[in-house]
């Protein structure tokens, strides 16, 4: 078979309504490796890259609370940093790229996926969602 490791997706096929950063950014532990109370952190197989990880909840309406936040893993040299708050939000939303997934069967015996990606950045409202572009629709109706 041709797909092995992990598949490269693109942020809208993931993640159709947006996403918000709920969590903070954390170094992701190797099990393997950390003893003693000594902490080494993962590197990703494939790169060899450090393993970041933040918490984001999908702005998918549809579904249920205890689906919507999902652990993000971030490859990078160094501590990535969340976008700036976007003032009247209680979350900041946020794009990534250069994403990948891997599949797997979690605990209780369900399809899951591991999502990982290259960069983090900010989220800029579209056309559509902008104000100006919501009163001038208001106004014309």
């Amino acid at each position: 078979m041709a797909l092995q490791g992990p598949i490269p997706v693109t942020f809208d096929m993931v993640f159709p309504h947006g996403c918000y950063v709920v969590g903070e950014v954390e170094p992701v532990k190797d099990f393997d490796a950390s003893s003693n109370g000594r902490f080494v952190q993962a590197r990703d197989k494939q790169t060899g890259e450090l393993v970041w990880q933040v918490a984001v909840m999908d702005g998918d309406p549809t579904l249920k609370p205890a689906q919507k936040t999902v652990a993000v893993k971030i490859l990078a040299p160094v501590q990535p940093v969340p976008p700036q708050p976007m003032p009247g939000l209680p979350f900041t939303p946020v794009k990534f790229d250069g994403m990948s997934v891997t599949p797997y069967v979690n605990a209780a015996g369900r399809l899951a996926y591991s999502i990982k990606v290259r960069e983090m950045r900010a989220s800029h409202p579209t056309a559509q969602t902008t104000p100006t572009t919501a009163k001038a629709g208001k106004d014309a109706a």
